[in-house]
């Protein structure tokens, strides 16, 4: 058998070639990189209206839920409660959510027809047209 030789400036050639193929040059990533974060500004674009509107829903059954406790205890006793009433009475669970999405108080209005609980919303402010009942 035959042991070929090779020529040095070749085997240098190929060694260069193969280092040169070897990683990824600093453009290669910075395109992977602008990629990416257009996926991500995409995909958060799409999910923050999501979010508010499960914020909105949250809030609005746990109104539902404390308007319910809040008629409860208006037929065992005459006044209109607060919701830390409802929670010191145990008509409401103390695992209950007794702030809204946005951490703010509910508001509980009683008149003849029951309990209504109000949340002040998205824009945090009582009386505006995104309050949540």
């Amino acid at each position: 058998m035959r042991a070929t030789i090779r020529n040095p400036r070749h085997v240098r050639r190929a060694a260069r070639r193969r280092k040169r193929q070897a990683g990824m040059t600093l453009v290669e990533i910075m395109i992977v990189m602008a990629i990416i974060a257009l996926i991500a500004g995409a995909a958060g674009f799409a999910l923050i209206p999501q979010f508010t509107k499960a914020k909105v829903k949250q809030t609005s059954a746990d109104a539902k839920t404390i308007a319910s406790a809040a008629e409860m205890y208006m037929s065992e006793n005459d006044d209109c409660p607060s919701v830390d009433q409802l929670v010191s009475s145990k008509t409401l669970k103390q695992t209950a959510n007794t702030k809204d999405a946005w951490g703010n108080d509910y508001a509980v209005e009683c008149n003849e027809d029951g309990a209504v609980v109000r949340s002040s919303g998205p824009d945090e402010q009582m009386g505006t047209d995104d309050d949540i009942q």
